[in-house]
């Protein structure tokens, strides 16, 4: 399976185009929004990097925040405050509502497009895979896209950056000859480890990137990033340890079924339920998918930001996860509900919204906001004498290890 040539040409004409029609060419300035996982990062230094190399001079860059979209009013009132004269959003998404009108923007993204914004630009990689094609990360697409600005040898220093984002969001075997080139420059130990130290920051309780994005500035090669030669490394090595213990914790939870759409879905609904104000719930649902192989997996996060429930959802090859999220939207539910892929989606939900949601997806008090107390025996009378109590057989913890095997 090869990604579309067609889209190798398109991307980089697209790209060329946008930046054909800004107003003040290299001296314009240009804000870059990105993610803040090891896509959206990887994708926003390497766009970063290649437009100073072309010879653009005023350029800055921000990852979102926690619980931020490209269109919450906050974001959109700082980046208005900003002044840009041309805007970059890599690996947000993409919906029809305005963002900075009369402002050039240029959206680069592979998830389920929802819409362009007036006077926008979309360069998508989504829908390759309908036609039997790998999907490109957003720093695939990036990479591709500014090919025309570098010379061959500047284009292959930037390779590492496309093959971060390949490895966090496709894996090891991604059928793209980039990832393999990129092997041949660099260890693959390495790239694997500034993977998973890149995606530490913005999963802890403050989901700050910065220092993976700062990272991702200074470095020249993915082993820079994690010997401990730059400064930001020792801030991801701390990031990893706090979402590791916090993952720990949320793994424990024991899952709670439902098969209310069992015929209509040609899927089981699980859920796991946390309290963690860390973004562990995508993580909890990934290492579930393993154990329920045919059903969606639901890591429900009652902590993560206070005002909403968020959760994570993954779902069989075959099952339309999106789809079925937008068809049982609840009231309120923030921008990011339902997009994403068609097995991996999610979002978050208004608290006082929840627990009619998860009742909708025929979840029983225990997924509610305030599960009932387990029932306590009522206090002996004054003559009473307390039975002699067994001895209580040791409880089976719940993880993916020692829970119940999927269907």
């Amino acid at each position: 399976m090869r990604a579309t040539a067609d889209l190798q040409t398109q991307a980089p004409a697209q790209f060329q185009s946008f930046l054909d029609g800004l107003p003040r060419g290299k001296a314009t300035r240009a804000h870059i929004l990105c993610d803040s996982d090891c896509d959206g990062l990887p994708a926003g230094a390497l766009l970063l990097q290649a437009l100073r190399l072309a010879g653009y001079t005023e350029l800055s860059i921000e990852a979102k925040r926690k619980g931020e979209s490209a269109w919450n009013p906050e974001v959109l009132e700082r980046l208005a405050a900003m002044g840009p004269e041309a805007l970059f959003v890599l690996d947000l998404g993409s919906r029809p509502d305005a963002m900075l009108p009369g402002v050039p923007t240029l959206l680069i993204d592979h998830h389920l497009p929802g819409g362009i914004p007036d006077g926008a630009k979309l360069i998508t990689g989504y829908g390759s895979e309908a036609h039997g094609l790998a999907t490109p990360t957003t720093g695939l697409l990036v990479y591709w896209c500014v090919r025309g600005l570098l010379s061959p040898e500047q284009h292959r220093e930037l390779l590492w950056l496309a093959a971060l984002s390949i490895l966090s969001d496709v894996g090891d075997k991604a059928p793209f000859a980039e990832l393999a080139e990129a092997r041949a420059l660099w260890p693959a130990g390495p790239m694997r480890d500034a993977v998973a130290l890149l995606n530490a920051p913005r999963r802890t309780a403050a989901a700050d990137a910065t220092p993976a994005l700062a990272a991702l500035l200074s470095a020249q090669t993915p082993k820079q990033i994690v010997s401990g030669e730059l400064p930001e490394t020792a801030a991801l090595r701390a990031a990893k340890e706090e979402v590791a213990t916090a993952l720990a914790l949320a793994k424990k939870a024991a899952p709670k079924f439902s098969r209310k759409y069992r015929d209509t879905l040609g899927a089981d609904l699980v859920a796991l339920r946390m309290d963690s104000p860390a973004q562990v719930h995508p993580l909890v649902a990934q290492t579930w998918r393993g154990r329920f192989r045919d059903s969606i997996v639901m890591g429900v996060n009652f902590g993560f930001r206070p005002g909403y429930v968020h959760f994570s959802a993954r779902g069989p090859k075959g099952v339309n996860v999106i789809q079925f999220l937008r068809e049982h939207a609840p009231a309120g539910a923030d921008q990011g509900y339902g997009n994403g892929h068609d097995q991996a989606s999610g979002g978050a939900v208004p608290v006082a919204s929840w627990d009619a949601f998860a009742a909708d997806l025929g979840f029983g008090p225990e997924l509610a906001l305030a599960p009932p107390p387990p029932s306590i025996p009522a206090p002996y009378g004054e003559t009473s004498k307390p039975k002699q109590a067994r001895p209580k057989a040791k409880a089976r913890e719940h993880s993916p290890e020692a829970g119940p095997a999927g269907r």
